[in-house]
């Protein structure tokens, strides 16, 4: 990870205090999407560092994961697949429960979504708990797929949410 852009992304990415509820501080990434800089950056870190990776598919968790992994997605060459809260995809789907730091939550995938043998980069915005990637593991894996990467543009260290990610390694551009 670079220090330029792990500074990048800590001032274009703002904190909102008691969202969504007491005590949660919401770490805000809409500045840094705005900036056609630093979202090009934030794109071409995360492809160069999985670009030996032969990536089939890149899952975006909801909803701003999907902002980042479509755009990864593309820069790489692989296709994009959604992983979504319950009741949001129209066909057959896997699902998994996890807890998050604030409740707890159901998300689903295409059970097609993911073939057996595709290899998968898994992305969202923050690694907080660690309770959403390791439930998007879960779900990549119930379909067939190899997880060969899992990346955040921000972890939340504090919150050690890597170690439920016992056998995936996250890479975080920034963390707070």
């Amino acid at each position: 990870m670079s220090q330029d852009l792990a500074t990048l992304i800590d001032k274009r990415v703002r904190t909102i205090p008691d969202y969504p509820k007491p005590g949660v501080e919401f770490k805000d990434i809409t500045p840094l999407l705005a900036d056609p800089a630093a979202f090009r950056a934030v794109v071409d870190g995360v492809r160069e560092r999985y670009d030996a990776e032969s990536v089939d598919a890149v899952v975006g968790i909801e909803a701003r994961g999907f902002i980042l992994a479509a755009p990864i997605a593309y820069a790489m060459g692989a296709g994009f697949v959604p992983i979504r809260k319950s009741g949001k995809l129209p066909a057959r789907t896997l699902d998994a429960t996890y807890d998050l730091e604030y409740g707890t939550e159901t998300m689903e995938m295409h059970a097609d979504g993911v073939s057996p043998g595709d290899r998968v980069l898994i992305v969202d915005d923050v690694l907080a708990t660690g309770g959403t990637a390791e439930a998007a593991v879960r779900l990549v894996r119930a379909a067939g797929g190899t997880v060969v990467g899992l990346s955040v543009l921000m972890e939340l260290g504090f919150l050690n949410g890597r170690q439920r990610l016992t056998d995936v390694e996250p890479y975080a551009l920034t963390v707070a």
